[in-house]
């Protein structure tokens, strides 16, 4: 679904991994999505469509699916920011481990376990003393920091890993515009020739199917959703070299 250029609903996907190679993983998504260098060692992914838009999945569970299809596929930790007209918040996947999520309240109350700013800390490598400081401020209420004040608030302590989102690019803004000041820094794709496209498919359908049979079997969602991307996009991309 296209964006409403109005909407107070959007997010913005931050991966710890170089543009290139974040943009390859992100094709496999079959969404669109403009791929910005955003500091060292960090890549921001902006949405193209608002599949929450539609009456379907909230934002929040959009996100899930995308961060968790991204993390397992590319093997690195992937950060969704999320908003809504309500609240906002995070979720933070890295591999085939479990989500870790928190949000506040549109007034900045917070909604959530302290522990799992903790768990994000230790995932990401921040500093166990300063960085996790700085975390649990954003579990305390607040009065003068708003839903998006948070989101804002993290992005800072993420500056210290090398993290630094472009003008423009920054949690609550509508997503038309953020589509927009994206095509400014746009990381160009390189080509994708029939034969690496090839090797990569049958990759993504071997790690696939083991992942979706172990999750159908443990009944675990997260692992399901991520070996059907793989499998997925492996067969999808068999095709398109036939």
């Amino acid at each position: 679904m296209a964006f409403d250029p109005s909407s107070a609903t959007g997010a913005l996907l931050l991966c710890r991994a170089a543009p290139e190679t974040v943009t390859a993983a992100a094709r496999l998504l079959r969404e669109p999505f403009r791929c910005v260098a955003a500091g060292e060692g960090w890549t921001v992914l902006v949405p193209g469509t608002t599949p929450w838009a539609d009456g379907g999945d909230p934002v929040e569970r959009v996100v899930t699916g995308w961060a968790g299809a991204l993390a397992v596929g590319g093997q690195w930790a992937v950060l969704a920011l999320w908003w809504d007209p309500g609240h906002s918040g995070f979720v933070l996947a890295s591999g085939f481990r479990r989500p870790v999520a928190f949000e506040w309240l549109a007034g900045g109350t917070p909604v959530g376990e302290a522990e799992a700013l903790h768990t994000f800390a230790l995932r990401l490598g921040l500093d166990p003393v300063l960085d996790v400081q700085a975390l649990e401020e954003l579990a305390r209420p607040d009065s003068d920091a708003d839903a998006r004040a948070r989101l804002i608030g993290l992005v800072a302590v993420l500056a210290r890993t090398g993290l630094a989102l472009p003008r423009g690019l920054a949690p609550g803004v509508a997503p038309g515009v953020l589509w927009a000041v994206a095509a400014r820094y746009e990381v160009v794709g390189s080509v994708w020739w029939a034969v690496p496209v090839r090797g990569a498919a049958v990759v993504l359908v071997v790690g696939g199917v083991p992942l979706l049979l172990v999750g159908l079997r443990r009944r675990r969602g997260s692992w399901v959703l991520g070996g059907g991307v793989l499998v997925a996009s492996g067969v999808w991309g068999l095709r398109r070299t036939r």
